[in-house]
Protein backbone atom coordinates (compact mmCIF):
# COMPACT_ATOMS: atom_id res chain seq x y z
CA UNK A 1 0.00 0.00 0.00
CA UNK A 2 1.11 3.44 -0.91
CA UNK A 3 1.85 6.15 1.66
CA UNK A 4 2.27 10.03 1.80
CA UNK A 5 5.18 10.74 3.74
CA UNK A 6 4.58 14.58 4.76
CA UNK A 7 6.49 16.61 7.71
CA UNK A 8 4.00 18.98 8.88
CA UNK A 9 4.60 22.42 11.75
CA UNK A 10 2.75 21.17 14.93
CA UNK A 11 0.63 24.68 14.94
CA UNK A 12 -1.04 23.32 11.55
CA UNK A 13 -2.43 20.20 12.84
CA UNK A 14 -5.87 20.10 11.97
CA UNK A 15 -7.97 18.67 15.62
CA UNK A 16 -9.16 15.68 13.58
CA UNK A 17 -5.37 14.60 13.15
CA UNK A 18 -4.77 15.15 16.65
CA UNK A 19 -7.01 12.96 17.21
CA UNK A 20 -5.96 10.21 14.96
CA UNK A 21 -2.76 10.48 16.35
CA UNK A 22 -4.30 9.98 19.99
CA UNK A 23 -6.29 6.74 18.70
CA UNK A 24 -3.40 5.06 16.78
CA UNK A 25 -1.26 6.09 19.93
CA UNK A 26 -3.99 4.31 21.94
CA UNK A 27 -3.60 1.05 19.77
CA UNK A 28 0.34 0.34 20.66
CA UNK A 29 0.12 1.76 24.42
CA UNK A 30 -1.53 1.21 27.75
CA UNK A 31 -2.40 3.73 30.05
CA UNK A 32 -2.50 6.75 27.81
CA UNK A 33 -4.40 9.70 28.65
CA UNK A 34 -5.83 11.77 26.25
CA UNK A 35 -5.12 15.09 27.67
CA UNK A 36 -1.78 14.34 28.84
CA UNK A 37 -1.01 12.88 25.23
CA UNK A 38 -2.75 16.25 23.42
CA UNK A 39 -0.28 18.40 25.66
CA UNK A 40 2.66 16.80 25.27
CA UNK A 41 1.84 17.18 21.47
CA UNK A 42 1.05 20.85 21.96
CA UNK A 43 4.60 21.45 22.88
CA UNK A 44 6.33 19.90 20.06
CA UNK A 45 7.26 21.92 17.10
CA UNK A 46 7.00 19.32 13.97
CA UNK A 47 5.13 16.26 13.13
CA UNK A 48 6.10 13.39 10.62
CA UNK A 49 2.92 11.83 9.17
CA UNK A 50 2.53 8.43 7.34
CA UNK A 51 -1.33 8.72 5.35
CA UNK A 52 -2.65 6.26 2.85
CA UNK A 53 -4.13 7.54 0.00
CA UNK A 54 -7.52 7.53 1.90
CA UNK A 55 -6.21 9.60 4.22
CA UNK A 56 -6.13 6.74 7.31
CA UNK A 57 -3.25 8.01 9.71
CA UNK A 58 -0.36 5.30 9.35
CA UNK A 59 2.15 6.68 11.46
CA UNK A 60 4.03 9.74 13.04
CA UNK A 61 6.61 11.28 14.87
CA UNK A 62 6.94 13.93 17.16
CA UNK A 63 9.79 16.44 17.15
CA UNK A 64 10.96 19.49 19.25
CA UNK A 65 14.09 21.32 19.14
CA UNK A 66 15.68 22.39 22.69
CA UNK A 67 18.32 24.54 23.75
CA UNK A 68 20.94 24.11 26.45
CA UNK A 69 23.77 26.52 27.32
CA UNK A 70 26.29 24.34 28.15
CA UNK A 71 30.36 25.04 28.64
CA UNK A 72 30.18 28.44 27.13
CA UNK A 73 27.88 27.83 24.19
CA UNK A 74 24.40 26.82 23.24
CA UNK A 75 23.86 23.18 22.18
CA UNK A 76 20.71 22.39 19.96
CA UNK A 77 18.69 18.96 20.22
CA UNK A 78 16.11 17.62 18.05
CA UNK A 79 14.13 15.28 20.65
CA UNK A 80 12.15 13.18 19.44
CA UNK A 81 8.82 12.14 21.28
CA UNK A 82 6.15 9.83 20.08
CA UNK A 83 7.03 7.34 17.48
CA UNK A 84 4.38 5.17 16.57
CA UNK A 85 3.96 3.37 12.76
CA UNK A 86 1.08 1.25 12.99
CA UNK A 87 2.21 -2.66 12.70
CA UNK A 88 0.94 -3.12 9.10
CA UNK A 89 3.59 -0.58 7.95
CA UNK A 90 6.10 -1.94 10.11
CA UNK A 91 8.80 -2.23 7.41
CA UNK A 92 8.12 1.00 5.36
CA UNK A 93 11.38 3.02 5.97
CA UNK A 94 9.43 6.23 4.98
CA UNK A 95 9.53 7.71 8.52
CA UNK A 96 12.89 6.88 8.95
CA UNK A 97 13.41 9.02 5.67
CA UNK A 98 11.30 11.81 6.56
CA UNK A 99 13.44 12.05 9.93
CA UNK A 100 16.48 12.55 8.08
CA UNK A 101 14.92 15.14 5.59
CA UNK A 102 14.23 17.07 9.13
CA UNK A 103 17.86 16.59 10.36
CA UNK A 104 19.36 18.01 6.47
CA UNK A 105 17.12 20.96 6.88
CA UNK A 106 18.29 21.59 10.74
CA UNK A 107 21.68 21.33 9.43
CA UNK A 108 21.25 24.04 7.31
CA UNK A 109 19.24 26.34 9.47
CA UNK A 110 21.80 25.78 12.44
CA UNK A 111 25.28 24.23 10.44
CA UNK A 112 26.95 21.46 11.68
CA UNK A 113 28.04 22.48 14.88
CA UNK A 114 26.58 21.83 18.26
CA UNK A 115 23.47 19.90 17.25
CA UNK A 116 22.41 16.27 18.77
CA UNK A 117 19.54 13.99 18.09
CA UNK A 118 18.18 13.40 21.82
CA UNK A 119 16.18 10.36 21.79
CA UNK A 120 13.98 8.47 25.14
CA UNK A 121 13.66 4.52 24.15
CA UNK A 122 11.23 3.27 25.57
CA UNK A 123 11.33 -0.28 23.58
CA UNK A 124 14.22 -2.27 21.84
CA UNK A 125 13.01 -1.43 18.51
CA UNK A 126 13.38 2.46 19.03
CA UNK A 127 16.38 1.86 20.63
CA UNK A 128 17.48 -0.35 17.33
CA UNK A 129 17.01 3.12 15.05
CA UNK A 130 20.11 3.69 16.35
CA UNK A 131 22.74 1.79 15.13
CA UNK A 132 20.43 1.64 11.41
CA UNK A 133 21.13 5.26 11.19
CA UNK A 134 23.89 6.27 13.19
CA UNK A 135 28.05 5.68 12.82
CA UNK A 136 28.09 6.61 16.42
CA UNK A 137 26.20 7.08 19.31
CA UNK A 138 25.76 6.67 23.14
CA UNK A 139 25.00 4.68 25.02
CA UNK A 140 26.57 1.76 22.88
CA UNK A 141 27.18 -1.97 23.52
CA UNK A 142 30.10 -1.82 21.65
CA UNK A 143 31.95 1.40 23.15
CA UNK A 144 31.91 3.18 25.98
CA UNK A 145 30.51 6.42 26.11
CA UNK A 146 33.21 9.49 26.00
CA UNK A 147 33.04 11.44 29.59
CA UNK A 148 32.31 14.96 27.54
CA UNK A 149 29.24 13.21 25.85
CA UNK A 150 27.74 11.80 29.27
CA UNK A 151 27.99 14.88 30.71
CA UNK A 152 25.63 16.62 27.99
CA UNK A 153 23.47 13.59 28.16
CA UNK A 154 22.89 14.04 31.51
CA UNK A 155 22.80 17.92 31.24
CA UNK A 156 19.77 17.55 28.45
CA UNK A 157 18.06 14.87 30.13
CA UNK A 158 18.33 16.82 33.52
CA UNK A 159 17.03 19.83 31.67
CA UNK A 160 14.46 18.24 29.96
CA UNK A 161 12.82 15.82 32.88
CA UNK A 162 14.14 16.82 36.08
CA UNK A 163 13.54 14.86 38.91
CA UNK A 164 12.11 12.12 36.86
CA UNK A 165 16.09 11.25 35.51
CA UNK A 166 17.81 8.93 37.13
CA UNK A 167 21.35 10.02 36.33
CA UNK A 168 23.02 6.80 37.81
CA UNK A 169 20.93 4.53 35.61
CA UNK A 170 20.63 6.87 32.44
CA UNK A 171 16.73 6.29 32.23
CA UNK A 172 13.85 8.22 32.69
CA UNK A 173 11.14 7.08 35.36
CA UNK A 174 7.97 8.97 34.61
CA UNK A 175 4.84 9.38 36.84
CA UNK A 176 1.64 8.17 35.39
CA UNK A 177 2.88 7.46 31.63
CA UNK A 178 1.76 5.54 29.23
CA UNK A 179 3.82 1.78 28.51
CA UNK A 180 4.48 -0.33 25.75
CA UNK A 181 0.78 -2.98 24.80
CA UNK A 182 2.11 -6.07 26.35
CA UNK A 183 2.46 -7.84 22.84
CA UNK A 184 4.79 -4.88 22.10
CA UNK A 185 6.78 -5.21 25.40
CA UNK A 186 7.50 -9.00 24.79
CA UNK A 187 10.80 -9.86 23.77
CA UNK A 188 10.87 -12.54 21.23
CA UNK A 189 13.39 -14.89 21.90
CA UNK A 190 15.73 -13.90 18.61
CA UNK A 191 15.88 -10.69 18.92
CA UNK A 192 17.05 -11.22 22.45
CA UNK A 193 20.44 -12.64 20.57
CA UNK A 194 20.97 -9.18 19.22
CA UNK A 195 23.65 -7.39 20.92
CA UNK A 196 22.02 -3.66 20.70
CA UNK A 197 18.72 -5.75 21.69
CA UNK A 198 20.61 -7.29 24.54
CA UNK A 199 22.35 -3.69 25.68
CA UNK A 200 19.03 -2.27 25.73
CA UNK A 201 17.54 -4.76 27.90
CA UNK A 202 20.79 -4.45 30.46
CA UNK A 203 20.44 -1.05 30.33
CA UNK A 204 16.27 -0.31 30.45
CA UNK A 205 15.25 -3.55 32.80
CA UNK A 206 11.97 -1.39 33.62
CA UNK A 207 11.02 -0.45 29.92
CA UNK A 208 8.01 -2.19 30.20
CA UNK A 209 7.17 -0.57 33.42
CA UNK A 210 7.33 2.77 31.18
CA UNK A 211 11.28 3.47 31.88
CA UNK A 212 13.08 5.11 28.64
CA UNK A 213 16.62 5.04 27.98
CA UNK A 214 18.14 8.50 27.34
CA UNK A 215 20.22 8.21 24.25
CA UNK A 216 22.66 10.80 22.28
CA UNK A 217 23.86 10.74 18.52
CA UNK A 218 25.53 13.47 16.97
CA UNK A 219 23.59 15.34 13.80
CA UNK A 220 26.06 15.88 11.16
CA UNK A 221 26.67 14.80 7.54
CA UNK A 222 29.64 12.17 8.26
CA UNK A 223 27.63 10.42 11.29
CA UNK A 224 25.08 9.33 9.11
CA UNK A 225 25.55 5.86 7.96
CA UNK A 226 24.97 4.16 4.19
CA UNK A 227 21.07 3.25 5.27
CA UNK A 228 20.50 6.13 6.17
CA UNK A 229 21.34 8.04 3.29
CA UNK A 230 19.67 5.79 1.06
CA UNK A 231 16.36 5.87 2.89
CA UNK A 232 16.84 9.98 2.68
CA UNK A 233 17.42 9.73 -1.40
CA UNK A 234 14.46 7.75 -1.44
CA UNK A 235 12.02 9.99 0.43
CA UNK A 236 10.22 12.94 -1.05
CA UNK A 237 8.10 14.25 2.10
CA UNK A 238 5.39 16.76 1.47
CA UNK A 239 6.59 20.07 3.72
CA UNK A 240 3.74 21.20 5.63
CA UNK A 241 4.66 24.55 7.18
Amino acid sequence: MTLLPSISAQQHLPGEIRERMLALHARHFSQVRRERFLLDLAEKDWVILLRTRDGTLAGFSTQKILSLASGGRTVRFLFSGDTIVDRAHWNTPLLAGCFGHLMLRLLEVHGPGDLFWFLISKGFRTYRFLPVFFNRFWPAPDRPTPPEMAALLHEIAFHKFGAAYDRLAGVIRPAGGDRLAPDLATIPPARRQDPHVAFFLSRNPGFAQGDELACLAPIRPENLNAYARRVIRSTVPEWLC
